[in-house]
């Protein structure tokens, strides 16, 4: 597996990572404890080193699945995990990033991934009611007392971005970003990204599975899966987006790759530190996924690519506007 710098922070990691909040949390039916282990040190065995996960995610529960399918390899990998929500009895029921939080759930969460240090530290979300540089303060503090190793801000915008790294610089950023959610091209992160040396890790770069192609509008999404409430996952717009898929598995069959590896591919050949880490529950997927990292698209692909997905108009939102409003801070 190829390495990336992200941006100019001295972390590096395989040029794809691997998601985990899927493996037991928002997408329906959960892994079992053990196939979910055997999932992650598989992609250890690969050459994945860049594992994601978060406390909201459960609550808990993926933090302490990850802990426990990388304690053995710990010298070897890179673990990302995220503070920022008010979880009270289970549920998350707002934000919440005062300094005396982010040091509590710094502590449990070093205690879930059976670890001594967190290699990466995110904001999950900005919360408005604290002031960015307290924010980053208080993670410096964490960092300069070795618990914390990298810092980095999910879904922020760009200004704060740029206030947040005054205070302690911003390793990486964890933003959406896809052939179809483009908007850190529109709304600075890009830019900021490039002028401060930050890397950028995209998050749901399949369009959490519509870009596999393995959905369609007659795919029926169960309640429990988060997606069902989210406007893009609708029968009609899914109808209507297959034109995106269809566009990558036409590109795909002339470079003897699936859609999912055009997706990811496309991704990689935008910046050099960008990360992306799609999740899965399969083990053909994950192989399928690293795939793309072999994959070699051409400034012609790339510009035919471009081309045709400007024609392509993506039909709904990403997100419904409640959460939509807890991103760009």
């Amino acid at each position: 597996m190829k390495t990336r710098e992200l941006g100019r922070s001295g972390l590096t990691v395989s040029a794809l990572g691997l998601g985990c909040m899927g493996l037991n949390f928002g997408y329906g039916t959960a892994l079992g404890q053990a196939e979910a282990i055997a999932l992650i040190r598989a992609a250890v065995d690969r050459g994945v080193t860049f594992f994601d996960t978060a406390e909201v995610y459960g609550p808990y529960t993926n933090e302490e699945l990850v802990g426990a399918a990388l304690a053995p390899l710990r010298d070897r990998v890179v673990i990302a995990t995220k503070f920022g929500f008010d979880i009270r009895d289970g549920v998350s029921v707002g934000l919440d990033s005062r300094p005396e939080t982010i040091r509590r759930v710094a502590e449990a969460s070093l205690k879930r991934l059976r670890t001594d240090r967190i290699d990466l530290f995110y904001q999950h979300r900005v919360d408005p009611a604290v002031p960015i540089e307290a924010v980053a303060g208080a993670v410096g503090d964490l960092i300069r007392e070795g618990k914390v190793k990298h810092f980095g801000l999910s879904e922020p915008g760009a200004q704060t971005v740029r206030r947040a790294h005054a205070v302690t610089p911003v390793a990486t950023l964890q933003n959406e970003y896809s052939l179809w959610t483009r908007g850190p091209e529109t709304n600075g992160i890009l830019q900021a990204c490039e002028e401060l040396g930050i890397g950028l890790v995209p998050y749901s770069p399949l369009g959490k599975g519509f870009l596999t192609g393995a959905m369609g509008a007659a795919t029926t999404i169960a309640a429990s899966d988060f997606r069902a409430k989210l406007p893009r996952f609708t029968p009609e717009a899914m109808a209507k987006n297959q034109a995106l898929v269809d566009l990558l598995a036409g590109i795909g069959r002339l470079k003897g790759a699936t859609p999912a590896q055009i997706a990811l591919a496309w991704l990689l050949a935008q910046k050099p530190w960008i990360v992306p880490i799609p999740g899965t529950t399969k083990l053909h997927r994950l192989e399928e996924n690293l795939g793309a990292a072999e994959v070699a698209l051409t400034a012609a692909d790339l510009a035919a690519i471009e081309g045709a997905a400007a024609g392509i108009a993506i039909e709904g939102a990403r997100y419904p506007a409640e959460l939509e409003a807890t991103t760009g801070r």
